[in-house]
């Protein structure tokens, strides 16, 4: 498990991520229940991959929003 949280944010932030390592190629799925927003959302990788989703969601985190904005930017 990559990411897991219960804070009222924890969908969106969960949905953020796994858009994060789809885009990098790496597979993910969210595990939650947006009927039931007291429960954890996890972001599930595969075991292999692991190291590389927290290293590309530590990359992310450290280019900031503005980053983000940037590379929508530059993909459309």
């Amino acid at each position: 498990m990559l990411f897991s949280s219960s804070n009222v944010d924890a969908e969106m932030e969960a949905n953020n991520i796994h858009a994060i390592l789809e885009a990098s190629g790496i597979p993910s799925m969210v595990v939650g229940a947006s009927v039931i927003p007291s429960l954890e959302f996890q972001v599930q990788v595969p075991r292999e991959n692991l190291q590389e989703a927290k290293t590309v969601i530590a990359e992310a985190q450290e280019a900031g929003p503005a980053a983000a904005a940037e590379a929508e930017a530059a993909g459309e």
